[in-house]
């Protein structure tokens, strides 16, 4: 698989080395030359002195032939330019951005950017999942559905200990999909299981629905 990098900052770097270490052939662009100097001494000629954002340059490095393009610049509107060239001029099949900006996802995705990831959601979700003061932790944004996947732990003071799945009043266009148990065994959510302290829900639901759906499971205001 060939993957052409965008921005050799530190996501773009580390995200270089493991997808090397992966077996892929792939190339880091960086612009700025003292930088692109070192990706070069550590990676080789997985690095390449050039501005993603420009044509020529991603017509030099082949990028008609990449099956992912990945932007990982600090500059959201660059990420989305390089994108859409990628995209638009050589038909790149897999786009993906960096967004340093949360409230640019969907404008990322009217443009046709097919996946961003937030690094300030992603540090926000490992931090959740070290600290039992965020019991609900969003999983994954369903692509086009306006809905997302969830994580949250039933705890001792919820209402729905002790309940059916079919007697818990769940928020509209919401589902339990999984049910995790306290010994890890893992439970599709038939509408007779009953729910216990400890147990794992995975939910989908719509983000404006996730406070609602915390105090249910939590009991905590």
């Amino acid at each position: 698989m060939y993957i052409i990098v965008v921005g050799g900052g530190k996501i773009g770097f580390s995200l270089t080395q493991s997808l090397l270490r992966n077996g892929d052939e792939v190339l880091c662009i960086e612009r700025n030359a003292e930088r692109h100097s070192f990706i070069s001494q550590e990676l080789g000629s997985a690095s390449y002195l050039g501005d993603g954002c420009e044509v020529k340059v991603l017509e030099e490095i082949g990028a008609q032939r990449a099956d992912a393009f990945i932007a990982t610049t600090g500059d959201d509107e660059d990420n989305l330019i390089a994108c859409q060239v990628a995209k638009h001029e050589f038909n790149v099949s897999k786009t993906i951005a960096q967004i340093n900006n949360p409230q640019n996802r969907e404008l990322f995705r009217i443009l046709g950017v097919d996946a961003t990831v937030n690094t300030t959601e992603v540090i926000m979700s490992q931090i959740a999942q070290e600290m039992p003061t965020h019991p609900l932790i969003p999983v994954l944004s369903l692509k086009g559905t306006g809905q997302e996947l969830c994580h949250v732990e039933i705890t001792e003071d919820s209402a729905v200990i002790g309940k059916k799945v079919s007697d818990i009043d769940l928020p509209e266009m919401s589902s339990i999909i999984l049910i995790i148990d306290q010994g890890r065994t893992v439970h599709t959510p038939s509408q007779e299981i009953i729910l216990r302290s400890g147990d794992e829900v995975i939910a989908v639901i719509r983000p404006e629905d996730e406070e609602h759906l915390r105090r249910l499971l939590t009991g905590t205001s």
